[in-house]
């Protein structure tokens, strides 16, 4: 559990970060700079996110997906978190070793995800049905046999599981550590239970199978698969790669050590056992994930007006607080 916050310092120094507006207009441009993705993906992946209007989509303003989904330096953190515990599953790991050109390009796939996520949270039904639909194509030339001969696919109903509940348990425990903490809230055991009742929809529809749904349910899914699990050399090497990630932006390497970190302070103990990681390791991750904290409102400003505010205008509804 992160440490307790004290919610009246927390908000002096949310005030005091707040920047002038040219400083939040450039922090909004390299935001949208680290997110932006290639021409093909654009063009694959392109929404409309204003229409057509009274569109919930597949979840809707009600939903906790909705809540979770619209924090963007815990969904940063997150998908940090998730991509290094999928580094664990041979078989996982091997479609991204054999199938992509992740040391050139993994903040690609990172941002494809990301355009994946938020397309399937916050886009109208269509839309949101032609990304799964995509995704499923683009699994079905993902296959092969990993280094000790086990067969593997991408639309494996249980390699779909893997991925889904690590991204989901990383999300939610993001939004916890780096918005709810801060403001010394947590979630309930029945809105976490909601969470993962609602993203199993989501799993299930990708062809994923016996997907938990309950908080309870994601800690026994990870007991049960931890004995297939590994850190071995690829494992070593895709997290190299993620920590020396090059970043179109400026000041990239603060970027990456504060979101690598923030990332990997959301392993579980479990997982950081399984890697080695020692306390220089964990002493590293708390500063990156304290900077996360501190910097979190003015990443959330710079995205004020992105993909959540515009989703809930499609609906006649005023954006959620920053």
């Amino acid at each position: 559990m992160p440490p307790a916050a004290n919610p009246a310092e927390t908000s002096r120094v949310r005030r005091s970060l707040r920047l002038p507006a040219p400083l939040q207009q450039r922090l909004r441009d390299t935001v949208v700079r680290l997110l932006a993705r290639d021409e093909a993906s654009q063009r694959s992946m392109a929404i409309d996110y204003d229409h057509p209007l009274g569109d919930e989509g597949l979840f809707g303003p009600r939903t906790l997906t909705w809540r979770v989904h619209a924090d963007f330096p815990g969904m940063m953190a997150g998908g940090v978190c998730a991509l290094m515990l999928q580094t664990l599953h041979p078989r996982a790991l091997a479609g991204v070793w054999d199938h992509s050109n992740f040391r050139d390009d993994l903040l690609g796939r990172l941002r494809r995800t990301t355009a994946f996520v938020a397309g399937t949270s916050y886009a109208p039904r269509a839309d949101a049905e032609r990304l799964i639909a995509l995704v499923r194509r683009l699994h079905e030339r993902v296959e092969g046999v990993t280094a000790d001969g086990q067969p593997y696919s991408a639309n494996d109903p249980e390699l779909l599981t893997w991925v889904h509940v690590t991204e989901m348990s990383s999300f939610l425990a993001g939004y916890e550590r780096y918005r709810l903490a801060p403001r010394g809230q947590a979630l309930s055991a029945r809105e976490r239970d909601r969470y993962f009742a609602e993203t199993a929809r989501l799993a299930e529809a990708l062809g994923a199978q016996r997907v938990p749904r309950s908080a309870a349910g994601v800690a026994a899914y990870f007991r049960r698969v931890q004995p297939q699990l590994r850190y071995d050399e690829r494992s070593y090497t895709v997290l190299q790669v993620l920590r020396r990630a090059a970043l179109p932006v400026p000041g990239a390497a603060v970027f990456r050590e504060v979101f690598v970190g923030a990332g990997a302070a959301l392993l579980p103990d479990w997982a950081g056992a399984l890697m080695g990681r020692g306390r220089v390791d964990r002493a590293r991750a708390d500063f990156a994930a304290r900077s996360l904290t501190l910097a979190g409102p003015l990443l959330r400003a710079a995205l004020a007006d992105g993909v959540v505010a515009r989703s809930h205008r499609r609906l006649g509804l005023q954006p959620p607080p920053i």
